[in-house]
């Protein structure tokens, strides 16, 4: 059983998490990807990376393009290009028409900070799920235990779904992202 050593912290990543949606693309580079999936269907292609602790889809058709960017530092991102920037502590939503365009992008953003029981079996939970589902995982330990950043999604014939989930053990942090990107 995988266990959570105590320690205190005093800076926190929760409070520094967003999540920004440019409407143009990033390029990879700049970021330390450590899985990278793509997929066209029909009129759309979709990308995603994962990186420890953060993640980037992009969603792009008949020119418009939407690029989610999930990550506790925004240090080194581009200005340009973008809609909207959360920050992803507590509860948020957004949901964005592209001007122009055929392209619909929403998320749901969630964070949970919980006990060291609670974060462990929530960890271990998710972590049969990312086996289960095929999804693109990286699992690395901080000073306090055990770290997981999990991408999934589900494409569809007009749209993609993404899940996500970032856990940071010295905060007991759970982050839970949920997002659609959509041509109508």
């Amino acid at each position: 059983m995988t266990q959570i050593k105590t320690a205190h912290i005093n800076s926190t990543c929760l409070q520094s998490y967003q999540s920004v949606l440019y409407s143009r693309p990033l390029h990879p580079e700049l970021f330390s990807s450590l899985d990278h999936r793509s997929i066209t269907f029909g009129p759309y292609q979709f990308e995603c990376w994962l990186m420890e602790g953060r993640h980037m889809c992009r969603f792009e058709i008949s020119g418009a393009c939407a690029c989610e960017v999930v990550s506790e530092s925004m240090r080194g991102m581009p200005d340009t290009g973008v809609v909207e920037s959360l920050l992803c502590a507590g509860e948020r939503e957004f949901e964005y028409r592209f001007p122009r365009s055929q392209l619909n992008y929403m998320t749901s953003v969630q964070t949970e900070q919980l006990s060291n029981n609670l974060y462990l079996s929530t960890y271990e939970e998710l972590d049969d799920f990312a086996r289960e589902d095929d999804s693109m995982v990286h699992r690395w330990e901080d000073e306090i235990g055990p770290c997981m950043s999990i991408l999934s999604y589900q494409r569809f014939v007009k749209e993609v779904h993404v899940q996500s989930y970032h856990f940071i053990a010295r905060e007991g942090l759970v982050l839970r992202t949920q997002s659609l990107f959509e041509h109508v």
